[in-house]
C-alpha cells in the first residue's frame, strides 16, 4: 500500500550546481522527461498529472534567477547542516562531478556520501544516490595484450581502470559510491555513471573549434596537438537520459559507462566541425598554443588528449534510451550544428535594401553590417571578387592544395566569363551573374552570419531567378507561396524612399570624384532615376515578389533633417531586433572600450573646459559690476558733499554774523580771566552783553 502511494507522487530529485553546463542540461531533461512517456505511461505514473520528477538543487547566488523555469525548490550556499536536511527530503541525490570539479566539489561529495551513510536508520524509504563521474579515471588504462595497439574497454572491466594522475580524486570518491548499498537492510543504493566528454546544447568543451568555425575566424581551423587520440563522448541529454533509467530500472550493475558508438579522433571531430560550419580546413599547430591563444584552459586540454575506446553494454542492452545522437558528433554534426545556433541564438540575419540611386543605400547598409556583423553584398564586388579568385587559382595555385582538377575548372570558367563581357560590352550575363551572387549568398560566413543586399535584385524576375528553389518551379498547392530558398532569401526587406527634388540636389552636391564613382554625374544620374520610377510602376515589380512570399517590405521615407541617417537606422534595428551573433571579438572589445574611453575622457574634459569658461565669464562679470557699483557709489559721495555743502552756507553765514562776534569776545575775556568754571562765565557773560544790548 505503502509502495503505490509512493508511486503516485513525483520523485524529488537533488542536484548539485544546477547552473553549470552539465547538471543544468540534466535537471532539464529530467524535469521534462514525462512529456516523452507515452500517456497511458504518464497517467501510471502520474495519474493526477504531475511531473514524474521534481528537481531540488543549488544554485550561485549569480545565477538563481534563471533556474526558475526547471527547479522545484533553489538553494544558494546552503549550509552542511540545511544540505543534509535537503537530502534526505530527496528520493535521489545526482551529485555530479564530470566536469573540471575543485577541491571544493570533492570534499563536499565525499561529505555528502559519509553524511547519508551515517544518517541510514533515519532514511524512511530507499534512496539512490547517482555519482555522475567522468572517463578520466579510465584515462592511463592499459590493455591486458600489450601487443594490441586498438583495445576496446567495457563496464566488466571497471575494476581494471587507472585514473589521469590529476583525477585520483575522482576515482576514489567513485569507490565510496559502489560500496554502498552492500548490506541487504541496506537503504541506500550508489551507482556511479562514467560519462564520455559531453557535447550538445552549446558544445561545451568543443565550443572553441564551433566558435572559430562560425566566424571564419581563422582560413584553417586549429588543431592543437597531432589529434589522432580517439575520444569518448556523449551528448548531454543522452546522459539525462541515462540517468532517467537508472531511477527508473535501478540496474543490478553499479557501474555505468555513457558513452555513445563513436569512436572518433580529435582530428575528425574538428575536420566535420570545420567542415559543417566554416572552411572546411584544419591546420596542426603545436599543443602549447592552445594557452597561449587562450582558447583552452589546461584541465580542459587534459579532457581532449584523452585516448581510449569506450563500449557501453549496459545502456545499449538493458536500458530504454531515446537518443539523440546515438552515432556520436560527427555522424549527426548536420542537427549538432542547428541545435547550437539555436541554443545560442546564433541566427543569421539577411536584409535587402531597395530604393532609387542617391537615397544612401550604401551608407546605411554599411552601419547596418557594422551593427549587425554581417556582410555587405554589392552585386559589383562580388563579380570582381569571383573573378579574382579564378585568376589566383589559374595563375598561383598550390598543386598540393588545389588539385588538376578545381584549375581546369576556374580556367574553363573564366574564360566563360571573358567571352560573356566581351559580348556585352562589359558586363556580365545576367544568369551568370546571378550564380555568381548565389554562390556568395550561399557561403559559409553569408550562411552563418547573414548580410545586406544592396540595391540588388532590381525587379521581380532577378529576384525570382536568385531566390527560388532550384528545381522547384511550382507553387506549394496548399498556401500558393512560391518555393523559395530560405538560407538565402532576405528575411527582411526595406524600401528607402525620397522624392526627387531631394535626390537631385544631394547627387549635384556630392564632389566630382564621388559623383563618377557612385554614377551620380549629370548625365547618368538623372537616367538612372527615371529608369527606376519606371521599375516601380511595373505590373510586377520586385516589392510584389517579396510580398508573395510574404516577407512584407517596410517603407521607409529618408528626409534632409535626418542626414546620418538616425531615424531610419533606429526604425530598421527596431524591426529585425537585436544582433544575434557572438558580439565584438577581445580585440574589438578593447578597441570598443578604449574608445568609449576616449569619448568619455573627451566629454569630461570639454565639460570641465566649459565650466571653467562660464566661471571665468561670471567672475568677470562680478568684476565688471563691482567695477561699476564703485563708480556709481562715488558719484553718489560727491552728490551727497554738494548737497550738504549747500544746505550748510547759509547756517554759516548767520553764525559769522550773529554768533561768533559775542562768542569770540567771552572766549577772550575768559582767557585772561582763567576763572575755575569756564563754561559757566560763559554763559553769565553772554547773558550780560545781552541785556546791556
Amino acid at each position: 500500500m505503502g509502495d503505490k502511494k509512493h508511486q503516485t507522487r513525483p520523485k524529488r530529485i537533488f542536484i548539485n550546481d544546477v547552473d553549470t553546463y552539465s547538471s543544468k542540461h540534466i535537471a532539464e531533461f529530467l524535469s521534462t522527461s514525462c512529456a516523452t512517456e507515452d500517456e497511458a505511461e504518464a497517467e501510471e505514473s502520474s495519474p493526477r498529472g504531475e511531473p514524474a520528477f521534481q528537481i531540488v538543487g543549488t544554485v550561485s547566488p549569480s545565477t538563481k534567477d534563471d533556474q526558475d523555469n526547471f527547479l522545484l525548490e533553489q538553494y544558494v550556499s546552503p549550509t552542511r547542516d540545511e544540505l543534509l536536511e535537503r537530502l534526505l527530503e530527496c528520493d535521489v541525490v545526482v551529485y555530479n562531478i564530470s566536469e573540471s570539479a575543485t577541491q571544493q566539489q570533492i570534499e563536499e561529495a565525499t561529505w555528502v556520501i559519509e553524511a547519508l551513510t551515517a544518517e541510514m536508520e533515519n532514511i524512511k524509504s530507499r534512496k539512490i544516490f547517482i555519482l555522475v563521474s567522468t572517463v578520466m579515471t579510465w584515462a592511463m588504462t592499459k590493455s591486458q595484450n600489450p601487443e594490441e595497439t586498438y583495445f576496446l574497454l567495457t563496464e566488466e572491466e571497471f575494476r581494471r581502470r587507472r585514473p589521469h594522475p590529476n583525477f585520483r580524486n575522482h576515482y576514489n570518491v567513485e569507490k565510496l559510491v559502489l560500496k554502498l548499498g552492500r548490506g541487504k537492510k541496506s537503504k541506500l543504493i550508489g551507482y556511479v555513471v562514467a560519462c564520455g566528454l559531453q557535447y550538445g546544447k552549446g558544445e561545451n568543451l568543443f565550443h572553441y573549434f564551433f566558435k572559430v568555425s562560425w566566424l571564419m575566424q581563422f582560413p584553417k581551423v586549429p588543431l592543437f596537438g597531432q589529434g589522432t587520440n580517439h575520444i569518448p563522448m556523449i551528448h548531454v541529454n543522452d546522459l539525462g537520459g541515462v540517468i532517467q533509467n537508472i531511477i527508473e530500472l535501478k540496474p543490478k550493475s553499479k557501474y555505468i559507462l555513457a558513452v555513445d558508438d563513436s569512436k572518433n579522433s580529435l582530428e575528425e571531430i574538428v575536420k566535420m566541425i570545420s567542415n559543417t560550419l566554416g572552411s572546411g580546413k584544419i591546420t596542426k599547430v603545436p599543443e602549447e598554443d592552445a594557452i597561449t591563444m587562450k582558447a583552452f584552459k589546461p584541465d580542459e586540454l587534459e579532457y581532449l588528449n584523452i585516448n581510449l575506446r569506450l563500449d557501453g553494454f549496459i545502456i545499449k542492452d538493458s536500458f530504454s534510451l531515446r537518443w539523440t545522437s546515438e552515432a556520436g558528433m560527427v555522424e549527426n554534426m548536420a542537427s549538432i550544428v542547428e541545435e547550437y545556433k539555436d541554443t545560442r541564438q546564433l541566427l543569421p540575419i539577411r536584409i535587402c535594401l531597395v530604393g532609387p540611386p542617391a537615397v544612401g543605400k550604401t551608407t546605411i547598409a554599411e552601419k547596418l553590417c557594422r551593427h549587425y556583423q554581417i556582410h555587405h553584398i554589392k552585386i559589383k564586388e562580388v563579380i570582381e571578387e569571383k573573378i579574382t579568385q579564378l585568376k589566383e587559382i589559374v595563375d598561383g595555385a598550390d598543386p598540393e592544395i588545389v588539385s588538376e582538377e578545381a584549375v581546369t575548372a576556374a580556367q574553363k570558367q573564366l574564360e566563360t566569363f571573358n567571352e560573356s563581357m566581351e559580348m556585352q560590352a562589359g558586363r556580365l550575363a545576367d544568369h551568370l551573374a546571378f550564380d555568381i551572387l548565389k554562390e556568395k549568398l550561399n557561403s559559409k560566413p553569408c550562411v552563418n552570419q547573414g548580410f545586406v543586399l544592396d540595391g540588388f535584385p532590381k525587379i521581380y524576375e532577378q529576384g525570382k531567378l536568385i531566390f527560388s528553389d532550384e528545381g522547384t518551379e511550382n507553387e506549394d498547392l496548399m498556401s500558393k507561396t512560391p518555393v523559395y530558398n530560405k538560407k538565402i532569401t532576405p528575411e527582411h526587406v526595406f524600401a528607402l524612399n525620397a522624392t526627387d527634388d531631394f535626390l537631385t540636389k544631394r547627387a549635384q552636391g556630392l564632389p566630382q570624384s564621388v559623383a563618377e564613382k557612385m554614377r551620380c554625374t549629370q548625365e547618368e544620374f538623372v537616367p538612372r532615376l527615371m529608369r527606376y520610377r519606371q521599375l516601380t510602376t511595373a505590373e510586377e515589380t520586385l516589392l510584389d515578389y517579396f510580398d508573395e512570399l510574404e516577407i512584407h517590405p517596410e517603407h521607409i521615407e529618408v528626409t534632409t533633417v535626418d542626414s546620418e541617417y538616425t531615424d531610419v537606422m533606429k526604425k530598421i534595428t527596431e524591426m529585425v531586433g537585436v544582433p544575434k551573433n557572438y558580439g565584438l571579438s577581445p580585440e574589438e572589445q578593447e578597441e570598443e572600450d578604449r574608445r568609449k574611453d576616449e569619448e568619455r575622457k573627451q566629454k569630461l574634459a570639454t565639460e570641465a573646459a566649459e565650466k571653467k569658461r562660464r566661471n571665468e565669464a561670471a567672475l568677470a562679470e562680478m568684476a565688471a559690476q563691482y567695477e561699476e557699483w564703485q563708480r556709481n557709489l562715488s558719484e553718489v559721495r560727491r552728490q551727497e558733499h554738494e548737497l550738504l555743502e549747500a544746505h550748510s552756507l547759509p547756517l554759516r553765514n548767520y553764525l559769522m554774523k550773529n554768533v561768533m562776534p559775542s562768542l569770540t569776545e567771552a572766549m577772550l575775556e575768559c582767557s585772561k580771566i582763567k576763572p575755575e568754571d569756564p563754561v559757566n562765565f560763559l554763559a553769565e557773560h553772554l547773558l550780560r552783553n545781552n541785556q546791556q544790548q
